[in-house]
């Protein structure tokens, strides 16, 4: 009876082994005993997208490379330092206060359309856009560092003049000039996605600040009229919308592009061909691994894989929203302004590169954040992850209370 009896509290031990690591695990990301000092669920999150991009960067890059350079492994080479870069990035952001950015939010901004000019300049051109300004083996994309740059900026207007935005028509008017001015440098590249990604996070923050309704329709309706305008006056962009609308009519031509990345969805089905099992990316699917990365994560790891994704990223926008609210109700107005932009600005370029890959949206070079390609997108999005660390440790700080020295007396 002894040797059953030990041999059950044998069977039951790994169980018990498991339920603990579940809530050791629980436990780390939320603790019950003492409050961290920064959002473990929001660094796990980011993590996560970072690590989970570069495998699938590195997968769906092998046959490019190979082409391109003859090593396979070029790309996934090139995205590991940029991966260790904008993890530095991210912890050296944790070391700046975040009133240091509001400070120089001004300054920011000014660096932010300088460079937007500069690129018209000496920008190097690239498939048509000219976006990019080389500084030896470096390469800079203007556009990313305006797109943070513009959001410190927003942040710290709105939490000086709240109260103009929400009572007087010119303080809703004035950062809405500044946009204007940063999309017209924009559209000379021409950068037609940034300028959507950053009006409707520059609008939106206007409207999570309190402008008036009326106010907030009329610059939709602007907007729109805008969009309509740009698309008929530029035949490429008219075409691209006609594609859009119907790939299958010129499917080795302008509709090719999108034919192959819904073939790529089509093919992954539910749970997906397997990792490194893409058909697609086999010369296929132009730019697999930066913009239509979502095509080949698709094909390999299905509806599943689709959904898993879409999930984090939505888990890591709205931690960004809480974070927001949280520092609102302390008072702290820039960290949350800052962090609700941040939070749309991640949700409106992932919906958007999401959309692009699936057909559901015309067709817009916009990486997905913490995943796709590209030094400048991956370093920008870390830092702004790494704002959002800050601004959240700041909180958790200001609300501790400091124990007196020498105890109670």
């Amino acid at each position: 009876m002894s040797t059953v009896r030990e041999e059950q509290l044998n069977l039951e031990m790994p169980a018990a082994d498991d339920r603990s690591r579940w809530q050791q695990l629980l436990d780390w990301l939320h603790p019950q005993t003492s409050q961290p000092l920064y959002d473990r669920v929001l660094f796990t999150l980011a993590m996560s997208l970072l690590a989970f991009g570069f495998i699938m960067v590195t997968s769906a890059s092998l046959p490019t490379a190979e082409r391109l350079t003859g090593n396979p492994f070029h790309f996934a080479i090139r995205h590991g330092v940029y991966l260790v870069v904008s993890v530095l990035v991210m912890l050296g952001t944790l070391r700046i206060p975040s009133d240091t950015w509001n400070r120089h939010s001004g300054k920011l901004l000014l660096i932010g359309l300088m460079m937007l000019l500069l690129v018209l300049v000496i920008g190097h051109e690239v498939n048509g856009s000219q976006r990019w300004i080389k500084v030896g083996p470096i390469t800079f994309q203007a556009a990313e560092v305006a797109k943070i740059f513009f959001c410190i900026y927003m942040a710290s207007y709105l939490s000086r003049r709240e109260d103009e935005v929400r009572e007087a028509t010119k303080g809703f008017i004035k950062p809405l000039v500044l946009l204007f001015i940063a999309s017209v440098l924009l559209l000379m590249q021409p950068d037609f996605g940034t300028v959507v990604v950053l009006s409707a996070t520059t609008v939106a923050m206007l409207f999570l600040a309190g402008a008036r309704l009326w106010q907030f329709f009329a610059v939709f309706i602007t907007c729109v009229l805008a969009l309509i305008l740009l698309i008929i006056v530029e035949p490429y962009r008219m075409q691209r919308l006609l594609t859009f609308l119907e790939p299958e009519k010129d499917p080795f031509g302008a509709g090719y592009q999108l034919m192959q990345s819904l073939i790529a969805f089509g093919q992954g089905q539910f749970s997906g061909a397997g990792l490194g099992n893409s058909i697609q990316k086999l010369q296929y699917l132009p730019e697999a691994h930066t913009d239509f990365i979502m095509a080949v994560v698709a094909e390999e790891l299905g509806f599943l894989g689709v959904l898993a994704v879409i999930a984090t990223v939505l888990m890591l926008v709205w931690r960004a929203l809480i974070i927001g609210r949280r520092c609102l109700m302390l008072e702290q107005r820039y960290g949350g302004y800052l962090a609700y932009g941040i939070g749309i600005w991640f949700s409106i370029q992932a919906f958007v590169n999401i959309g692009v890959a699936s057909g559901a949206l015309p067709t817009k070079g916009l990486t997905l954040p913490l995943v796709s390609y590209g030094g400048n997108s991956l370093i920008v999005s870390a830092l702004s992850v790494g704002l959002l660390l800050r601004i959240d440790h700041e909180r958790r700080m200001s609300g501790r209370k400091v124990a007196p020295r020498g105890g109670a007396e």
